[in-house]
C-alpha cells in the first residue's frame, strides 16, 4: 500500500512540474504577443488573451508598464489550493523600430 501511495505522489509531483513548465512557456509567448501588439498600437490585453489556450484565459492577469508587458499566469493543478499559490510571471519589452 505504501508503494502505491508513493507512486501516486510521484505522479502528482511530475504532473505539477510539467504543467508549471508548460504554463511558463505559454506565458512567455503571450507576453511576446502583448509586446508586439504594443508596438503596433493594438490592445495589449486582447493580444495576450488571444495568444493563450482556452484553459489559461481565466487564469491570467496582464499589466503594462511603459513599453513593458507583464503576464502573470496560474498553472493548472488537480488541487485548487496548490494552483492558487503558484503564479508564473513573464515579461516582454517593446521597442518601436
Amino acid at each position: 500500500m505504501a508503494g502505491i501511495a508513493a507512486l501516486l505522489l510521484a505522479g502528482f509531483v511530475c504532473f505539477q512540474l510539467l504543467a508549471t513548465g508548460y504554463s511558463s512557456t505559454v506565458a512567455d509567448g503571450a507576453a511576446a504577443a502583448g509586446a508586439v501588439a504594443l508596438v503596433r498600437g493594438d490592445p495589449v490585453e486582447a493580444a495576450v488573451r488571444d495568444a493563450l489556450p482556452g484553459w489559461a484565459r481565466s487564469r491570467v492577469s496582464v499589466h503594462r508598464f511603459g513599453n513593458r508587458v507583464e503576464v502573470k499566469l496560474r498553472p493548472p493543478s488537480p488541487f485548487a489550493a496548490i494552483s492558487e499559490h503558484i503564479e508564473l510571471t513573464a515579461t516582454a519589452s517593446a521597442r518601436p523600430g
